[in-house]
């Protein structure tokens, strides 16, 4: 078995941003209670014209570059997004198409949210390891600007837009070392968004996402604890041996016990909540790409990645970077 690497990262953010002063024009809300619940500040917002696909193109080609690859080095594209391009063909498929390659394998992973682009790290990891493919372009890109009721001031708050890359390719050393995936579908209501696919659509069920925050909280928590354990286990790693934690950007007290659970300080967790808010499964690439682009995460060092999403979906890797 072959090892696999993460070769290089890119990403990409929308130009505009909707700041918190911003959003006390459009719902009941203040900065102070949105930093407080949040620790968000701003979060960017994608323009007319951009959808999941334009914002993953940019996001890719910057990675590949990164990478020094070109797109006919790529076997296989996984997207992971909840707000495709469009339901069919996948947006895997049409960066494909962009990126002027075909013959591989693309495809899109929409259903498990935030916990989306572990899930498809994952799947890229286990098709290198085994040699079948060489290089992956793993992506997450969200509009999810696009899915949440500007009205509802407990959900509008808290996302945005962006998309995160990075190529996976097989490597002499071992990078990802492991990866860990689960469900639990019984905590399905605490996060949701219904497409009606072959019934009516009530409209008390309009396209928007659905949330229990207080609920999805306390289960982020015991779920992500019990996930780190697991993870060092599998690995005969202790807590200290962890330098880096890049978590999915979901809420800033989240982060922080995740943070004091594996004994970090937040200087050496990688987060983007407070500019860039929760942008689902694009999260933890943009961390990734953003914490390596300015110096801070270095080669050699070990991080582990976490994300949680709807499902309830959610999953880790341990990578010596």
């Amino acid at each position: 078995m072959a090892y696999s690497q993460i070769l290089g990262t890119g990403s990409y953010l929308p130009e505009k941003i909707l700041t918190n002063a911003d959003l006390e024009k459009i719902v009941d809300t203040s900065t102070e209670w949105i930093v407080e619940r949040t620790g968000i500040h701003q979060r960017h917002i994608a323009a007319e014209h951009e959808t999941a696909l334009t914002m993953a193109e940019k996001a890719a080609k910057q990675a590949m570059s990164d990478a020094n690859i070109t797109a006919n080095d790529i076997g296989m594209i996984i997207i992971a997004t909840t707000t495709p391009e469009k339901m069919f063909p996948s947006t895997a498929c049409l960066l494909q198409q962009r990126l002027g390659i075909s013959g591989c394998p693309a495809f899109d992973l929409n259903s498990t949210a935030c916990a989306g682009f572990m899930y498809a790290l994952s799947i890229a990891d286990l098709y290198v390891k085994q040699g079948i493919i060489k290089n992956a372009l793993v992506i997450g890109s969200e509009v999810m600007s696009r899915v949440v009721d500007w009205s509802d001031r407990a959900t509008c708050i808290l996302f945005g837009d962006g998309a995160g890359a990075v190529i996976i390719g097989a490597s002499q050393q071992p990078g990802i070392l492991s990866t860990h995936l689960h469900a639990d579908g019984t905590h399905k209501d605490v996060l949701s968004l219904t497409v009606s696919i072959g019934k009516p659509m009530d409209v008390e069920e309009a396209l928007y996402i659905k949330m229990t925050g207080n609920q999805l909280f306390k289960l982020a928590v015991n779920i992500l604890g019990d996930l780190f354990d697991e993870t060092l286990e599998a690995n005969s790693l202790t807590k200290a041996d962890i330098d880096w934690l890049v978590p999915h950007q979901a809420n800033i007290r989240i982060i922080q016990a995740m943070a004091k659970k594996l004994n970090l300080p937040l200087d050496r967790v990688a987060i983007t909540l407070e500019d860039q808010g929760n942008t689902s499964s694009a999260s933890i690439p943009l961390a990734l790409d953003k914490a390596i682009r300015d110096g801070r995460i270095k080669r050699g060092e070990m991080l582990l990645l976490e994300g949680f999403g709807g499902g309830l979906a959610w999953g880790s890797a341990l990578i010596r970077y």
